[in-house]
């Protein structure tokens, strides 16, 4: 595997690396991603008691939120744009068509396509993603992410019954010895849902990124 020479996304050892199996694991960090939603929550959804309810009204908006793209990076330079700061952007309102709930899953999908466009860049470097494992926390909570992730990438997601603060104690208790080894560390983890790409949505997903990603371009 090669490495991105304008360091957008970064190579790494992983937990599990030992000098007899490498193990190395590629990291794609994105600023302006979960503290979107959450500007969103306490700024514009405030009369939404949870994510849960601000999940709800974005699923009535169809894929591609009627148009509306959102470049979701205002939380500073982004190492994945070569860490320019585009701020975040709303493109495409049309105040005769959009609601609350067309902006609310247009964040969400501004997010999963920043995703895709740093799993551009692995793909780039030689990576093949086929599956993508995460914890059942945060953004992954949402079935609009979840789904639009699994159909923009075409990868299958796997969620793990684990979140950030699960993995970092297994991790240092990993550092410490406190497991005999990275299979009992993991022994008890738990897959408890299987996300597939929807394929005969393919084309909407496409159009929807292609759109979302013109933007970026224009800006960047």
């Amino acid at each position: 595997m090669e490495y991105d020479k304008l360091s957008r996304v970064n190579t790494f050892a992983h937990v599990n690396y030992t000098p007899e199996q490498t193990r190395l694991g590629v990291l794609l960090c994105i600023n302006g991603t979960g503290i979107l939603n959450s500007w969103l929550k306490h700024n514009f959804a405030t009369s939404l008691s949870s994510y849960g309810d601000m999940n709800d009204m974005a699923s009535l908006s169809p894929i591609g939120s009627k148009g509306l793209s959102i470049i979701p990076f205002g939380n500073g330079a982004e190492r994945v744009l070569e860490n320019k700061d585009t701020s975040c952007s709303i493109h495409g309102i049309n105040f005769n068509i959009h609601s609350k709930g067309d902006i609310l899953r247009a964040a969400q999908e501004g997010i999963v396509f920043s995703y895709e466009y740093g799993m551009n860049i692995m793909r780039n470097i030689g990576m093949d993603i086929q599956v993508i494992r995460a914890g059942n926390a945060n953004m992954f909570l949402s079935s609009i992410f979840r789904q639009s992730l699994a159909s923009v990438s075409n990868a299958v997601i796997e969620l793990y019954d684990t979140d950030g603060a699960v993995g970092a104690a297994r991790a240092a208790g990993m550092g410490i010895g406190f497991y005999a080894d990275s299979r009992e560390a993991f022994s008890s983890l738990e897959k408890i849902a299987v996300i597939e790409p929807e394929h005969e949505k393919r084309e909407q997903y496409t159009e929807a990124y292609s759109r979302w990603k013109n933007h970026l371009n224009e800006i960047i």
